[in-house]
């Protein structure tokens, strides 16, 4: 395609709201970490099983995801009162 025809095609359609918003995902991952932690520990501690690299694995996917959540949140702060250096959000 030329210059030309770019400059006819109409804009996209905007993304509705749910299919851009990332703190459901971000909460249901966070979640899904947590709760395999706890069925490791379950597993490791009650039925004496080998959890292998797993147990650190799923700690470190918790931790990561709350500091995540807490971005996030921090960010959204930042852009509602406007801080210049804020990540907007469409």
């Amino acid at each position: 395609m030329t210059g030309d025809q770019n400059a006819r095609l109409p804009a996209p359609p905007p993304l509705p709201a749910r299919w851009v918003d990332i703190r459901p995902l971000v909460a249901v991952g966070t979640t899904l970490w947590f709760l395999a932690f706890c069925g490791l520990l379950v597993a490791r501690y009650g039925y004496q099983a080998t959890t292998g690299i797993w147990l650190p694995t799923c700690l470190a996917g918790w931790i990561l995801g709350l500091i995540g959540a807490g971005i996030m949140y921090w960010q959204r702060a930042a852009s509602r009162r406007g801080a210049r250096g804020a990540q907007r959000i469409s």
